[in-house]
């Protein structure tokens, strides 16, 4: 188990073109900003850019809490007990930071065993009795792994928000529908994989919630409390974040069209 340090700055081993020689005491937040842009200019294929984007957490109150998101579409969050809004920002940089140089390795590319532990994994936390967990030709399991095949050599980071897309295309039912409308996986892999993570995308998921709430209501807050407690257990233990955290903006936002204070019925 990793141990991370409390202070602001983040003591680790000198990566050259980032730290200075000899100064290995770093601003975590530049240090993440200035390892992306350095990546950029050394030929990756950042479609969004080398920004790494803050999110702050509405709170009035400590302890604050703070998500990052990389180019790529890796997210991660602010792991410790946070006093400031500052320290929220450098802990999320410091989980970031450090995931973003262990990327690197050759271990990180997605490879056939990567892929095998992908599809296992979500076959694992699949729900149902009609066959969609199955790694069929034309079932959801089934253009999860095709979309991953088509990706091989990719580090997982720079991979993220496609398979996030994909993630949450299974979770809400979207690849189970377009496999009733007899729409190949070929065909769905190509569409989304040029399509972005936006707002669009997640308006049209939230319509989807609110339309299963008034068929069966309690569900939209089953399922968000479900997805809050997910997203807090991964923050708190320093883990990829970008699945669960779209997960709970989704249903938050079906709540909220809905008119709906702070609790749901659950």
């Amino acid at each position: 188990m990793m141990v991370y340090p409390e202070e602001p700055y983040w003591e680790v081993p000198p990566v050259s073109g980032i730290y200075d020689d000899g100064d290995y005491r770093v601003n975590v937040v530049e240090a993440l900003q200035e390892f992306w842009q350095m990546k950029q200019s050394r030929g990756a294929e950042l479609k969004n850019g080398a920004l790494v984007i803050y999110e702050s957490v509405p709170s009035n109150s400590q302890p604050y809490i703070c998500y990052v998101t990389l180019p790529g579409g890796s997210c991660f969050g602010s792991f410790q007990n946070c006093p400031t809004k500052a320290e929220a920002r450098r802990s999320s940089a410091k989980i970031a930071l450090m995931n973003s140089v262990f990327n690197e390795h050759p271990s990180r590319r997605i490879s056939d065993d990567f892929i095998e532990k992908a599809v296992n994994e979500a076959r694992a936390s699949f729900k149902g009795g009609d066959g969609e967990g199955t790694d069929g030709p034309d079932t959801g399991i089934g253009a999860f792994r095709f979309m991953l095949e088509a990706n091989k050599g990719r580090t997982m980071l720079e991979f993220q928000e496609l398979m996030t897309v994909f993630q949450l295309l299974h979770w809400n039912g979207s690849l189970k529908a377009m496999r009733e409308r007899q729409c190949s996986r070929q065909e769905v892999v190509a569409h989304y994989s040029n399509r972005a993570l936006d707002d669009d995308m997640r308006a049209q998921m939230a319509l989807d919630w609110i339309a299963r709430e008034q068929e069966n209501p309690g569900v939209l807050g089953r399922e968000l409390a479900v997805a809050e407690r997910e997203l807090e257990t991964a923050r708190l233990a320093g883990r990829e974040l970008r699945f669960p955290k779209e997960k709970k903006d989704i249903l938050m936002l079906a709540h909220t069209q809905l008119g709906g204070g702070s609790v749901i019925n659950s």
